[in-house]
């Protein structure tokens, strides 16, 4: 039996994508065989589909960090046939098939349990950039951040990640301050419970110095790069700045001083190694507590959509959130 799968191949001219049939023997070992839904859209999927060899080091490939659908068959005691699951970090879609793909199979150890209360659509609308996003905010509050101590800024505010840190801190009651590039997004972001949004010029007034007026209690920093240091001087005593991503690059320089004179704290966010129950957890709370009406901030494609809009999130030019149906054409 063939299922549909989105390779990615390289080329003396180049890389090369499309769907093809593919079959189980195309995949990976693993102890479960997972009928996929839906999966989602991420910069690191961009990468690899762009044949970005820090992601993926061989081809052909299939990528797709995110997965939800059904077991088929499991040699793992832990799932049967029927069970609804979803997965997300580790090595899936990026040296192992991904969720680009209509099956993948992948060790038991990387398989989340879907909690009843969030189907598999709602499921990919969060994501990995969504559950980046709740636990950037679940280290700020393990960090003492409260909504009463002052304002909350998001860089890459109109991104996977930084929309969804957005809608959740104002869901939280936190006021949160919007950073981002794209003016014509104002509304978006206010939408989503942004009290002020701003240019990144204005953060990035602050890079160079070792110390700036403490405007901010905390920021969910989403870009990397030098708005890292930018934002470290512009933090409030006993605050902190959480950092997940790379696309204004890799190094930052700054001063200890904000460190050591205002106490402030960068804690660094992995949404790929960490525990399978810390996962978990963080699932099962956007799924309750922590829901979000995340549809407003999604946009469905069907198959056909996903290399122009892998191409759009390389070049800085996604918004909000993309899930992939791939029984969509």
């Amino acid at each position: 039996m063939t299922f549909l799968a989105y390779r990615v191949e390289e080329f003396e001219e180049g890389m090369q994508a499309n769907w093809q049939e593919c079959s189980v023997e195309h995949l990976p070992e693993g102890d479960v065989l997972i009928e996929v839904h839906y999966s989602s859209l991420n910069y690191k999927d961009a990468l690899s589909a762009s044949g970005n060899k820090g992601v993926t080091r061989a081809f052909p490939h299939t990528p797709g960090i995110d997965a939800a659908g059904v077991v088929l068959d499991s040699s793992n005691a832990k799932f049967k046939p029927g069970d609804e699951v979803v997965v997300f970090g580790y090595d899936l879609g990026m040296n192992t098939a991904g969720g680009f793909g209509q099956q993948i199979r992948v060790p038991a150890n990387w398989v989340l349990n879907k909690p009843a209360t969030l189907g598999f659509a709602e499921s990919m609308s969060w994501g990995t950039a969504g559950f980046t996003a709740a636990l950037s905010i679940q280290k700020l509050e393990r960090a003492g951040i409260k909504p009463e101590n002052g304002a909350v800024v998001v860089t890459g505010a109109s991104g996977g990640v930084g929309s969804v840190a957005v809608a959740l801190l104002a869901k939280l009651g936190y006021e949160v301050i919007a950073v981002s590039g794209k003016a014509e997004q104002t509304g978006f972001l206010k939408s989503l419970g942004a009290k002020q949004v701003i240019g990144r010029e204005e953060i990035m007034a602050a890079k160079g110095k070792a110390m700036a007026k403490p405007l901010y209690q905390a920021a969910v920093d989403t870009v990397g790069g030098n708005m890292v240091a930018a934002l470290i001087p512009q933090i409030q005593p006993e605050g902190a700045v959480t950092t997940c991503g790379m696309i204004s690059g890799i190094k930052f320089e700054a001063s200890v001083f904000p460190f050591i004179l205002r106490g402030i704290s960068l804690l660094g966010v992995d949404s790929v190694e960490i525990r399978l129950e810390e996962k978990q957890n963080i699932l099962n709370k956007v799924a309750t507590e922590w829901a979000l009406p995340l549809e407003s901030q999604t946009t469905e494609i069907g198959r056909g959509q996903l290399s122009e809009v892998l191409a759009k999130i390389l070049a800085g030019q996604g918004v909000g959130r993309y899930r992939l149906n791939l029984n969509k054409e």
